[in-house]
């Protein structure tokens, strides 16, 4: 099956040449004032010194999206039809960037740098239309090439591409990530360089765990597991493509001055890995909560039927136990979901009461989801029994378990989770010396 994203490397080697090339994407708070983006100009010039040909890629700065999201829902109402909504909230929304990309072009020319800015057309990065979340299809035939082999900077505006009818599209929430790796998928870049406010990933929140390990390698598989279980460094559908492509991706502070040392996290397929961690991170996301169906009939068709109509609410499912139940032919399906989606999941499912003939619905907010991921798994033994283990020690009762070749989460009380959270990575190894 191919990629959603399967088009962007088709045409590599005709529009890309043999010359290698590297691309830097900055967030919002690298870019979050002038001061930021000056730094952010100074760390280009020193790679542009260093004869690097790059594309760099930029967000809005900080809180300017935010902004423009309420001066688009400001002007648009409560009663305006979504499709006639859509496409101009992404044409307002997308003018962060554009601003980040034009200053950041200034202060690369003030140093005396060939640079210009590129917007999401100009790119030819085509979208499909779903306005506000658009997945990237491909790029067409662009000048970008061309540019980026003549040692021109291309500063380009991130989370934004073109649909098929011309009109402008973003990518959602962390988008720019996403248009970083795409345009290293394309440019056959060596590496894309993820700036951002931490000095890269850790074995899990160094708020919570001081002795949490800066991870030097890590492999997209993991990446993925944990961008998807709550990390917050990189986002899902950057890492995915990423994988796809394979692409190595460096997460880099941009907070540290050119020439400091700041080796960051590379992200890079499992063989260049030499030494594989049993569990390479723990996360943790308190977004949980957990739904509970008791006496739901026990036959062949009720589950798709449940879980149909969550999906065609917009509710993301993710764990799933069913176990018998007291009563004869009757089973107790338990599911978690993101909390800001439960009372959505709560009233779909209370709309069903009669069709599905459940007994009871119950909805519990105040848990979260606590995860160890490693490559390792797929060749250690007892991985569960040291999880297991070391929250028993602790006292933390385990509501529902979900895994996968790579992954082991637990479902457990709130008040719990920075107790769990100590508690695994100490188990597994990973504090530091």
């Amino acid at each position: 099956m191919e990629s959603e994203y399967s088009g962007i490397s088709q045409e590599d080697d005709r529009l890309w040449g043999e010359m290698a090339r590297t691309v830097l994407k900055f967030g919002g708070t690298s870019v979050a004032d002038l001061d930021r983006i000056a730094n952010v100009a100074d760390i280009v010039a020193d790679r542009a010194a260093k004869g690097e040909h790059m594309a760099v890629v930029v967000s809005a700065m900080s809180g300017e999206t935010n902004k423009l999201v309420g001066y688009a829902e400001g002007a648009a109402g409560d009663n305006l039809p979504r499709e006639q909504f859509d496409d101009e909230y992404d044409v307002v929304v997308a003018s962060g960037e554009q601003v980040t990309a034009g200053l950041l072009a200034l202060a690369l020319r003030r140093r005396g740098l060939k640079a210009r800015s590129w917007l999401g057309w100009q790119l030819r990065l085509k979208t499909n239309k779903s306005h506000g979340r658009a997945r990237i299809m491909g790029f067409d035939d662009s000048m970008l090439p061309d540019a980026v082999d003549a040692g021109e900077i291309a500063v380009i505006a991130g989370f934004q591409g073109v649909t098929d009818d011309e009109r402008v599209a973003t990518l959602g929430r962390g988008g720019s990530d996403t248009s970083a790796v795409a345009v290293a998928a394309a440019l056959n870049a060596t590496v894309c360089d993820i700036y951002t406010d931490v000095d890269g990933v850790y074995t899990t929140d160094p708020r919570i765990v001081p002795k949490a390990q800066r991870i030097e390698k890590i492999s997209f598989e993991e990446m993925l597991e944990l961008a998807s279980l709550g990390a917050k460094v990189l986002q899902t559908r950057s890492v995915e493509m990423a994988m796809n492509h394979n692409v190595p991706v460096r997460v880099l502070s941009s907070f540290l001055k050119p020439g400091e040392p700041n080796p960051g996290t590379i992200v890079c397929s499992e063989e260049e890995i030499v030494e594989k961690q049993v569990v390479s991170g723990v996360a943790y996301s308190r977004d949980e909560a957990k739904v509970t169906l008791y006496g739901v009939p026990d036959k062949p068709g009720i589950s798709a039927k449940i879980f149909s109509a969550l999906a065609r609410a917009g509710v993301n499912v993710d764990m799933i136990v069913q176990a018998q139940a007291r009563g004869p032919e009757q089973a107790n399906m338990v599911f978690t979901c993101t909390d800001r989606d439960s009372p959505i999941a709560r009233d779909t499912l209370e709309g069903m009461h009669e069709e599905i003939g459940y007994e009871r619905l119950e909805v519990v907010r105040d848990v979260s989801k606590i995860s160890i991921v490693g490559v390792g798994m797929r060749s250690h033994t007892g991985v569960a029994e040291t999880m297991f283990k070391a929250l028993y020690e602790k006292g933390i009762n385990i509501d529902v378990i979900s895994t996968s070749e790579i992954k082991i989460s637990v479902l457990i009380g709130d008040a719990y989770t920075e107790l769990a959270v100590r508690a695994l990575h100490t188990a597994f190894g990973l504090d530091a010396a």
